[in-house]
């Protein structure tokens, strides 16, 4: 692969991790890419998903906590990101 892409589409996940979390940092981005990538197989091909799940019951679990974990930073980050746009009354 080339390394000029490799380094762009690396900026696009770091981006992408980010604006989803809140966090670009390396780990997060690994979590991201894992997220994804899973999220991804469990869309368009259920029954690879299905199959590995039932042969890999562990990893099946760190996959649950692992979508736990991301839809909680996102849910911290849009709720932070609310309270700081939200209207401020004016003073009278």
């Amino acid at each position: 692969m080339n390394s000029r892409f490799a380094a762009e589409f690396e900026g696009l996940v770091e981006k992408y991790a980010e604006l989803l979390t809140g966090d670009a940092s390396a780990e997060t981005v690994e979590k991201i890419k894992v997220w994804a990538i899973y999220n991804h197989i469990h869309k368009t091909m259920p029954a690879l998903a299905s199959h590995w799940n039932q042969q890999h019951p562990e990893g099946k679990a760190d996959v649950r906590k692992l979508f736990e974990e991301v839809r909680d930073r996102n849910q911290k980050f849009k709720a932070a990101n609310q309270q700081t746009e939200a209207p401020q009354e004016p003073e009278a």
